[in-house]
């Protein structure tokens, strides 16, 4: 495979590393080639055989009319053979110049009747499915020659076996063998030149075929590095569709990464800078004051400070986090929502007693969800602090759990400072509050809980309580409904048991 190397490297554009240098196109031509180097010498062997098949037809024909010409000849006299061969029909056995013929005609007993005293006398057994007047043939080393003999027994009515006369006549191969040499090179020669032309129509063949290739690698090439917009399909062949298709998912799911870092770094960057201003105020004011109340009334503040700063980075992380999921984070498990949801109820209820809130849990039962435990605790915890934060001391806020057959729904509902139906919505936006809020928050607990809820294929909402005060946020789940197995097969004793009556009946 000496020219699919060569034509190999001629296809490589660049130097490659040891380990990289076999390319497609090398590939599939030595794939194609191997195989004909494989072929070729076995259609020389077929082709040399059948050639001699060929060859040894028509001189085996006229050994055939020789032998019958001869066995003409052999006459049964008074149940003897007798032979009358004239002088013109010996001579025309010996007028071939290219191969020696033989001839003789033989008794039961051995004897030469007549012809050549060259050719040995073959065993005279005849054998018990030989015919008389059927020509067969063998092959023998004659001289240091290989030697084609057609034979046939010359009997007379019911004359018995051990009677009959053996005529054969045998010629040289020379002919056939010159005959086949000829056959094989009319087939083979031709080859050393259909072959090498082959060779060049499947170079240039697959250089046309993989012509979409360097197109696509071109099209991947020249691309802005900031360009993540799909690649379109249009000019693609079928067998690159979907290699195509699996490239442009890959560049969305890098879109979606890149706009959520982009989304976290402006979000990070627009909040951060009022806590960091507050806090470079409140530690310049700790630094001017010399009166120790004013002091520690400035250290207060910086505490306070630095506990939003900190809230507010770790909810920026959170969301950046639930966005920026990788698939293999992602995964769903079947779990109660139930029991997650009082375990995080449970967490809440020292904050909800230093409130004065009364924090409680209701429930229908088990609750059986497909979801990821984390990012359900963190929808839960965020529902919980958001009701925490927006009611007064002495209030209410209660968690329920409701689950059908079809659908699961978690509320969380509270009677605090309520929102009106045109912000139900606008909530869930980043950084929103409600106009009349008077707590400490960053406006992303609801765009979080929107975030994860999105990723369950669930609908979050947040409605004012028909009492007008308060709102309850609601968070519609699918319920998980286990696989059904196929039924057992029947228990073929049990049934026959049951088929059969008792014994003693």
């Amino acid at each position: 495979m000496v020219w699919a190397t060569a034509l190999n490297d001629q296809n490589q554009s660049s130097p490659l590393p040891a380990e990289s240098e076999r390319s497609l196109f090398g590939e599939i031509l030595d794939w194609m080639l191997a195989p004909l180097l494989f072929v070729w010498p076995l259609s020389i062997a077929f082709t040399h055989y059948f050639a001699n098949n060929v060859a040894n037809f028509p001189y085996d024909q006229a050994l055939r009319e020789h032998v019958n010409a001869i066995a003409r000849q052999v006459k049964i006299v008074n149940g003897k053979p007798v032979l009358s061969l004239p002088a013109s029909a010996r001579a025309l056995l010996r007028a071939d110049e290219t191969d020696n013929v033989y001839f003789h005609v033989v008794s039961r007993e051995g004897r030469l009747l007549a012809g050549d005293k060259e050719l040995p006398i073959p065993d005279m057994d005849v054998a018990g499915d030989a015919l008389p007047g059927e020509i067969y043939f063998r092959d023998i080393e004659l001289n240091g020659q290989d030697v084609r003999i057609a034979y046939a027994y010359v009997a007379d009515g019911q004359m018995p076996r051990d009677r009959w006369v053996l005529v054969e006549v045998a010629e040289t191969m020379e002919k056939r063998t010159q005959l086949a040499n000829k056959i094989v090179a009319s087939v083979i020669l031709p080859q050393f030149v259909i072959i090498p032309l082959a060779v060049m129509l499947v170079w240039f063949g697959l250089s046309r075929g993989l012509r979409p290739l360097t197109r696509l690698r071109k099209t991947i090439e020249t691309r802005d590095p900031a360009d993540l917009s799909p690649i379109a399909t249009r000019r693609v062949p079928e067998e690159l569709e979907p290699l195509v298709e699996a490239f442009n998912e890959m560049l969305e799911r890098m879109k979606r990464n890149v706009e959520a870092q982009q989304r976290f770094v402006a979000d990070a960057a627009h909040q951060m800078r009022t806590p960091l201003t507050g806090l470079k105020t409140q530690a310049q004011f700790a630094i001017r004051e010399a009166d120790p109340e004013a002091l520690r009334h400035a250290l207060r503040q910086i505490a306070v400070g630095v506990d939003r700063a900190g809230r507010l980075v770790n909810q920026l992380l959170t969301l950046a986090r639930t966005e920026g999921a990788d698939v293999a984070q992602r995964q769903h498990q079947p779990l109660d929502l139930t029991s997650l949801a009082r375990e995080v109820v449970e967490d809440w209820v020292m904050v909800a007693l230093e409130k004065r809130i009364d924090l409680g849990f209701e429930s229908s039962g088990h609750a059986m969800v497909s979801g990821n435990p984390v990012l359900l605790r963190e929808l839960l915890k965020n529902l919980i602090d958001n009701a925490l934060r927006y009611t007064p001391g002495g209030g209410h806020v209660t968690c329920r759990v409701q689950s059908t057959s079809v659908a699961t729904t978690l509320e969380v509902e509270d009677d605090g400072v309520g929102i009106s139906e045109a912000q139900a919505e606008l909530v869930f936006e980043r950084f929103y509050r409600v106009d009349d809020a008077t707590t400490e928050g960053s406006g992303l607990g609801l765009a979080i809980v929107r975030e994860i809820a999105t990723q369950h294929s669930a609908i979050a909402r947040l409605r004012p309580n028909p009492s007008g005060q308060g709102v309850t946020a609601r968070v519609v789940f699918s319920t998980w409904q286990a696989p059904t197995l196929p039924p057992p097969p029947p228990d073929d004793f049990s049934e026959l048991y049951r088929q059969s009556p008792p014994i003693g009946t």
